[in-house]
């Protein structure tokens, strides 16, 4: 009973308690007995304590409802957390549970075709090890050792990672098909897309179509054939069919026709050949470093925060540092890939490259990269996981076995192809992870990252809860959203009802069609956009740019776009401007007078004076005098009789015929009581939702819950130019503040003017002692032909808004202390503010808070399909950052970690045309 396959952390352990736990009730003793066998393979035996209480606890099958499994063996995990999820943890909704059990389970088969071959044994476990994509080397490594011991290893290793990833209970929707009975198939297709659990969905089979899991039945044949069952077939399968839209997108970056091609095939047709052969091909070659990249967007997203690791602990306590994979299986495999190259070999899919012994050459050094190329640590500015190219060449100096090196290898030679970038800003530097952070538990606390690691089933998305909760007590700091997989054979979510642009499945690169993510946990419903011509240069100054790319023409931004350059229409001095222009040069647009006499547009944004309106292409008869915010939408009574009309000012970035800047609400008779968006009424009193507010016949205040401090009218001036009640009013509407009182005075102008209107306003105190304030960014680039687009044929007519835009970035931003605002500014360039949301920020918050700001920056500008594949993100060009600093009375960072924080970060978005 004690026979022990593999040795893993504590929690996957107690995940198998949880499971177990959930089965108290099962009647079938043979599974239960099945899974009380395959303990051991998660709980070390060296855990005397632990398996003391669970043999104590362990009923005969008859006692199997005494709650068997207490929970006083959650008090034995090494971790708090730990401990703590185990207690919690009762209705069993982790879905990636299952995943594990199930992974687990094919490995401890598959390994044991191994016999008494030790080395082979191992090579296999690895695989078996992690919760990402099995490397080329580990699956290399087990062809290599095992091909002579066992066939049959061998192929039940290929099945398996041909399967990967593990599929979530709606990809066996076919299967209801197969019911003889209507009314179970309509049963089988509400208890897959609703319960997460093997347990829970064979319980609701079994009730909802009365009948046990016979193998010749075919609806139970086809669940039980395989933990990972054949696809459907094709005319069955929802579009996008076998496609993995996420990494299609990615397809179009690679820079030779092999890699490119070999990406399109693999992502839509998958199955027809393995990822090995591409990562084999291209996964190593330093001109698809775009490419690479783009896919390891894709597969593991940089994150914010690493914790809890046992055996590179040295990478614990950095909340302000990017990684893509700190978790518990990557710690297992860095200690794996350690003991592997303990052989004296490290081996590569195109080199085996021999090292002396590294338990006695620079130890540290070699865990340091074992574990950085497991947890992967990765920069806003260049998102690869390589180590730089001088620490490579050091340790492979001093330990590389030059007795057996190739003819013509050296480490400088080994490295270029291994490490080609020395930019400490591109590349991993070792000595960071050499010794432990600086920081404290304590200091670590000040940030926090509810999503990291996931707590949501696997085909929902976490998303941190800014809406807050009317129940306190139960109120978690996350959401769990449902999602739906960017085609059947992606790891890639995207919440229900969103906008996802992917590639067509046929057309050529530049070829899209946008989708929306359904119920049913599909794309569907989706329409073919025009092609847009990527292989197109523009041509500047005799130079080509190709498409996607930036530069700078004078003081403007510029990006090249199917050929079209689009630049700021930003205006500015020359060099060899007169002393009599730089006294009258303003920086606005057309150089307009530095007056405030505010006008609001058509596109509901306020402007400081009608020549600036102008400037920007509005006629007279699209502006009237006054701020937006001012005037009563609902006046002329739009809506009809049986609707109430509710002011909902916006700005629109399409260039749409109308903008209304209300809403017609229907007077329902009951409320969705699931849905809740706190909102606020003029009387300071909270209610679930807009809905609820309205059957109380209150007049919305604004969004989100009351605060104390927002109870009296404090008028405040936003960044876009209109005044606010109060601060809170302001937030609502995602803008921040400027300065306080009402607004009289127009935004940044030119630093030469002598009588800015600027000079008349004293600025609010900083909130942080000691830090340099920045000036938003205002370059301007706004067309909005692709908006207009969208807005016709997908959103049937409804413009694309600065808070559409908004809302979905705040979905990237996963530390809560850190929130979203942004404007359109007087230049019609969008302008986004990423800043803390305490009134005194701690130095490690406004950290935070850059670094989120630097990952969207990368996002952007990298067209990253995390990111970009969401309309109407996928509009966007090129974004910039202006960032400020805290500094120390002596001038000296007050930061614990770097010389530079950022206490307000503003990224320009240019916009396709």
């Amino acid at each position: 009973f004690i026979v022990m396959w593999m040795k893993v952390n504590c929690s996957e352990c107690l995940s198998l308690f949880f499971k177990l736990e959930c089965l108290a009730t099962i009647k079938s003793e043979s599974r239960l007995k099945h899974l009380l066998q395959r303990l051991p393979s998660y709980c070390p035996e060296s855990m005397n304590e632990l398996w003391m209480c669970i043999n104590s606890t362990l009923p005969g099958v008859s006692r199997k409802s005494d709650g068997w499994v207490g929970l006083g063996c959650c008090e034995l995990a090494i971790s708090a957390e730990c401990r703590r999820e185990c207690r919690q943890v009762r209705n069993c909704s982790n879905n990636s549970l299952y995943s594990c059990i199930a992974k687990n389970e094919m490995g401890s088969t598959c390994c044991s075709y191994a016999g008494r071959h030790t080395t082979c044994r191992e090579y296999c476990q690895a695989i078996f090890r992690t919760d990402s994509t099995p490397t080329v080397s580990q699956i290399n490594a087990v062809k290599e050792y095992c091909q002579s011991h066992s066939a049959q290893l061998l192929s039940c290793v290929s099945n398996f990672t041909k399967s990967y990833p593990i599929r979530s209970p709606i990809d066996s929707l076919y299967c209801c098909d197969r019911a003889e009975a209507t009314h179970c198939q309509v049963a089988c297709r509400r208890i897959l897309r609703t319960m997460s659990t093997e347990h829970e969905i064979m319980e609701g089979l079994i009730d909802e179509c009365g009948s046990q899991p016979l193998p010749q039945e075919p609806m139970w044949q086809c669940f039980l054939g395989s933990a990972y069952p054949p696809s459907p077939p094709e005319e069955e399968t929802p579009h996008p069919g076998k496609m993995d839209c996420a990494k299609l997108h990615c397809c179009s970056k690679a820079n030779t026709s092999l890699c490119r091609d070999m990406c399109q095939e693999i992502s839509t047709n998958w199955g027809s050949q393995t990822w090995q052969d591409f990562d084999q091909l291209c996964e190593y070659n330093p001109v698809e470093a775009e490419l690479i990249n783009c896919l390891a967007d894709v597969r593991e997203p940089c994150q914010l925060g690493c914790k809890d690791l046992t055996y590179c602990t040295n990478f614990n306590n950095r909340p302000t540092e990017l990684f893509r994979s700190c978790n518990v299986q990557s710690d297992q495999g860095a200690m794996n890939d350690i003991k592997l190259w303990s052989n004296g070999t490290i081996k590569m899919p195109f080199m085996n490259i021999p090292v002396l012994d590294i338990r006695k050459c620079l130890p540290d050094m070699w865990k340091a990269v074992a574990c950085s190329l497991q947890i992967k640590p990765c920069h806003s500015k260049f998102r690869g996981s390589v180590i730089c190219k001088s620490d490579c060449v050091d340790i492979l100096t001093q330990c590389g076995d030059r007795k057996r090196f190739h003819e013509g290898q050296t480490p400088e030679r080994i490295c270029e192809l291994l490490s080609p970038i020395d930019d400490p800003e591109r590349c991993i530097p070792l000595h960071r992870y050499l010794t432990p952070s600086s920081l404290s538990n304590n200091i670590v606390e000040e940030v926090i990252h509810p999503c990291n690691p996931n707590p949501c089933p696997s085909n929902h998305l976490c998303q941190v809860n800014r809406k807050g909760c009317l129940d306190e007590l139960n109120c978690q700091p996350y959401l769990c959203v449902p999602g739906c997989k960017l085609g059947e054979a992606s790891e890639f979510l995207v919440q229900q009802d969103a906008r996802i642009q992917v590639p067509t499945r046929t057309g050529p690169a530049g070829c899209y069609e946008v989708c929306s993510c359904g119920p049913s946990g599909r794309l569907e419903n989706c329409v073919e956009m025009p092609c847009v011509d990527i292989d197109k240069p523009c041509l500047i100054g005799g130079q080509r740019k190709s498409h996607g790319t930036s530069f700078r023409i004078d003081c403007r931004t510029c990006s090249c776009f199917a050929g079209a350059t689009i630049c700021s229409t930003r205006k500015c001095l020359g060099i060899t401007s007169s002393d009599e222009d730089q006294q009258h040069f303003t920086g606005l647009p057309c150089n307009c007078p530095d007056r405030f006499i505010p006008v609001c547009a058509s596109n509901g944004r306020t402007y400081p004076s009608a020549c600036v309106a102008r400037c920007l292409g509005f006629k007279d008869l699209e502006f009237v005098f006054g701020q937006c915010h001012h005037s009563n939408p609902c006046a002329n009574k739009p809506c009809q009789r049986n609707q109430r009309c509710f002011p909902k000012y916006r700005v629109c970035l399409s260039d749409s015929s109308e903008c209304p800047q209300y809403e017609c609400v229907g007077r329902p008779g009951a409320c969705d009581k699931n849905s809740v968006e706190p909102a606020c009424d003029s009387d300071g009193l909270v209610h679930p939702s807009l809905c609820h507010l309205q059957q109380a016949g209150k007049t919305l205040a604004y969004m989100g819950h009351c605060q104390d401090a927002c109870r009296k009218p404090q008028q405040v001036c936003g960044h876009n130019g209109e005044t606010y009640n109060t601060v809170c009013d302001a937030f609502s509407d995602r803008v921040a503040v400027d300065y306080e009182g009402s607004c009289h005075a127009v935004g940044a102008v030119s630093d030469v003017s002598p009588d800015s209107a600027c000079s008349l306003i004293s600025c609010p105190p900083l909130s942080t002692p000691g830090c340099h304030p920045v000036t938003p960014p205002g370059e301007p680039n706004t067309s909005e032909a692709m908006l207009t687009q969208w807005a016709m044929n997908l959103n049937k007519n409804r413009p694309v808004t600065v808070h559409d835009v908004l809302r979905i970035l705040r979905l990237h931003v996963s530390v809560p202390q850190c929130d979203v605002f942004g404007y359109l500014s007087i230049d019609h360039e969008l302008v986004v503010l990423i800043a803390p949301v305490d009134q005194q920020p701690t130095p490690l918050q406004i950290e935070a808070c850059s670094k989120e700001a630097e990952k969207i920056d990368s996002l952007i500008n990298y067209a990253s399909p995390t990111l970009v594949s969401q309309v109407p993100l996928s509009a966007f060009l090129t974004s910039e950052i202006k960032t400020s600093s805290i500094h120390s009375t002596g001038g000296a960072p007050t930061s614990p970690l770097t010389p530079g924080l950022y206490l307000l970060l503003g990224v320009l978005i240019h916009l396709a045309s």
